[in-house]
């Protein structure tokens, strides 16, 4: 995407504010069961964890928190703590965050960073495959989504950053460290 053509901070984050990011609702807490799944499948209570770019509300940390498991919240417009950001972590959840990454090779290069030795990364995003009409893709047309993957792209990344290993499940991305 062109730089002039994004929105400006402020508009950036009035259009996160509408997100209807309820953690209470189950859809919502559904919706992202393929990270808090594999979180509490992978990890223990006694491991750390970040949710980066959790947003206005998180129903990762409500679901982990309420499950007894330690996660921080980060996010550059709600939980701006750059503190977070030099620390290390079990895992990190970034769940429809990575399609937002104006400088995904700075962005990558601080998750890998952040992560501890054989530690996770678990995104979520809509990747981008051949069969998709990409006129028509309903994913493109969220102004604040500026970059899209496709699986080869994600393997690219794994190499490039230094994961050892990297899974695809649908919309759920895991990068070992």
């Amino acid at each position: 995407m062109n730089e002039l053509d994004r929105l400006d901070m402020h508009s950036e984050k009035l259009r996160y504010e509408v997100h209807e990011n309820n953690v209470e609702d189950k859809g919502y807490q559904n919706f992202v069961a393929p990270i808090t799944s594999a979180v509490m499948k992978d990890f223990t209570q006694e491991d750390k964890g970040l949710d980066f770019g959790a947003g206005t509300g998180s129903a990762i940390s409500k679901v982990l928190e309420d499950n007894g498991f330690n996660i921080l919240k980060y996010d550059p417009y709600f939980h701006n703590y750059p503190q977070l950001l030099e620390q290390k972590y079990d895992y990190i959840a970034c769940c429809e965050v990575m399609e937002h990454f104006y400088t995904p090779k700075n962005e990558f290069f601080l998750l890998h960073d952040l992560l501890k030795k054989n530690g996770k990364l678990y995104c979520m995003t809509h990747l981008y495959d051949d069969n998709i009409d990409f006129k028509a893709w309903y994913y493109k047309n969220d102004q604040t989504h500026v970059f899209f993957y496709h699986d080869k792209t994600i393997e690219w990344i794994r190499k490039e950053y230094g994961f050892t290993y990297v899974s695809i499940n649908k919309r759920l991305i895991t990068f070992t460290n």
